[in-house]
């Protein structure tokens, strides 16, 4: 979400997502509040710190630490303030273990991605310090039902080979596929509530999400092609909800604000696709969540407001007319 106020953030959040409201990340307020940093901060006995080059993993906790682990105490306390008596879902998201692998530095410079062992002790303390993140949303929060959104926008150039080295001259190995899907599947099954995965890149390892145990997949359906229609398909069928990104997530030009403002015709392009795949129009709503394409932060607050309230008229759209 853009802005700096937390209360603000999670108050706009449950107003305008009443059945599905978030926590929200603000990561204006600089690093610690960033996707990277607030993730790094959840991390159990690994500790990072923000060099000039980016983030780099740190022998103790420091500054950045704390700072990362602040603002989500602050965020938590704002939320709790306007979910007082909520009963039902709420989403928590936090950066996947090969988004993080990708994005976070060794101490001695290169990406953690390099370095299979990192990985994995990357993925094991993401786990536990999950669990402990969705233990204290529960104390806080008793009436929520907890889903999970692993953000995972560096998946696809991880499986592809196309992550930079912290040099940017060259290209890290691909990471083999089978080893990214059991890391996701370790992750998720050691954590007792529903996972999806966002990526808003193009190529989304959809058949791989879905071995990994996936309860949903987050993706901009601009960036679909008919390509990804049998694959798309066979996980709708299996049960598979899609979040589908048709909202623009930042401010719109005064000539596109007529079209972005219509909800049916946000969601044309989903109806499209489901008659394209001979599926079951009874199945949109129950299997396709509404969304901005991605993360807010780079919008007004007037337009996230926006952003929200049109991805649930868009979703309503759906559901009252599926044809």
């Amino acid at each position: 979400m853009p802005g700096t106020d937390a209360r603000e953030a999670a108050k706009t959040s449950v107003g305008a997502l009443e059945q599905l409201p978030f926590l929200p990340e603000l990561p204006a307020r600089g690093p610690g509040a960033d996707m990277i940093g607030r993730s790094a901060g959840l991390l159990v006995e690994l500790f990072a710190e923000v060099q000039p080059s980016g983030w780099r993993f740190a022998d103790r906790p420091g500054r950045d630490t704390r700072r990362a682990r602040s603002w989500l105490g602050e965020d938590l306390d704002a939320l709790e303030e306007f979910t007082q008596g909520y009963q039902g879902a709420l989403k928590l998201q936090a950066v996947g273990p090969w988004t993080l692998a990708a994005a976070v530095e060794l101490r001695h410079g290169e990406k953690a991605l390099a370095d299979p062992g990192a990985c994995r002790d990357i993925a094991g303390s993401l786990a536990e310090g999950l669990r402990r993140h969705l233990a204290e949303v529960r104390k806080r929060i008793p009436g929520a039902q907890l889903v999970l959104q692993l953000d995972e926008p560096s998946l696809p150039a991880v499986l592809a080979g196309e992550v930079k080295t912290a040099s940017g001259f060259q290209r890290l190995r691909a990471v083999d596929r089978q080893r990214a899907e059991e890391a996701l599947r370790e992750l998720i099954r050691s954590l007792d509530v529903p996972v999806l995965v966002h990526s808003c890149a193009p190529n989304v390892p959809i058949p791989l999400l879905r071995r990994a145990g996936v309860a949903g997949i987050s993706l901009d359906f601009g960036l679909l092609t008919e390509r990804d229609d049998d694959e798309l398909g066979e996980a709708v069928e299996a049960g598979t909800v899609f979040l589908a990104g048709v909202v623009p997530s930042t401010d719109q030009p005064r000539g596109e604000v007529k079209a972005v403002s219509d909800p049916a015709g946000s969601v044309t392009g989903v109806r499209t696709l489901w008659r394209r795949l001979g599926l079951d129009p009874e199945l949109l709503g129950r299997r396709v969540l509404v969304t901005p394409t991605c993360g807010l932060a780079g919008a007004s607050p007037a337009y996230a407001r926006t952003a929200l309230s049109l991805s649930v008229r868009g979703a309503q759209s759906l559901v009252d007319n599926p044809e």
